[in-house]
């Protein structure tokens, strides 16, 4: 619970990085999907995961629309970002792809965690779709370590470094 004087959280800043971030991830699964096609056995859960994505970044377009909030200027950076790390961890095997998106995913429900904290009953609308969103973050999570992430050889250093990766992303898309 905030207190009287405790800082309000920068709820445009909140609105930019969460439409960047679901942005990153919708080009992550463009870029693995790119790959796979239908060739691989995960395909059809990536697809089913990009929609989810797909669903939160529309959710976020209107909402930067509605609030007047611009979107990050690192913009053409997550276009390419995204879409070079989807392909790379396809090509170096579904595991690997799955082991992206468990780290994205691990990183991504810390983050709405924060932010759910930091809103504390301040924006329910804003509040509810971080909520929602964070639900489906976790099954992707869940989903990508059932289907054999942790199984790729130096997942922990992996997963470490792609966790910073994001927190660097999220730091950067909150301010430009």
């Amino acid at each position: 619970m905030r207190l009287a004087g405790d800082p309000v959280p920068d709820r445009s800043a909140m609105i930019r990085v969460d439409h960047a971030g679901e942005y990153g991830a919708a080009r992550i699964y463009a870029g693995q999907l790119a790959v796979m096609g239908d060739r691989s056995p995960v395909a059809g859960e990536i697809r089913r995961m990009a929609a989810q994505e797909q669903a939160h970044l529309s959710a976020f377009d209107r909402l930067l629309v509605e609030r007047g909030v611009r979107p990050t200027l690192l913009h053409p950076l997550w276009h390419v970002a995204g879409y070079a790390l989807g392909v790379a961890s396809a090509l170096a095997g579904p595991k690997a792809a799955m082991a992206l998106t468990a780290a994205v995913e691990t990183e991504i429900d810390r983050h709405y965690g924060e932010q759910l904290a930091a809103l504390d009953g301040d924006d329910p609308e804003l509040e509810a779709l971080i909520a929602e969103f964070r639900t489906d973050e976790v099954a992707h999570r869940d989903s990508a370590v059932a289907h054999g992430a942790e199984e790729v050889p130096a997942y922990p250093l992996l997963r470490r470094l792609i966790q910073a990766g994001c927190r660097a992303a999220i730091r950067l898309s909150e301010r430009i």
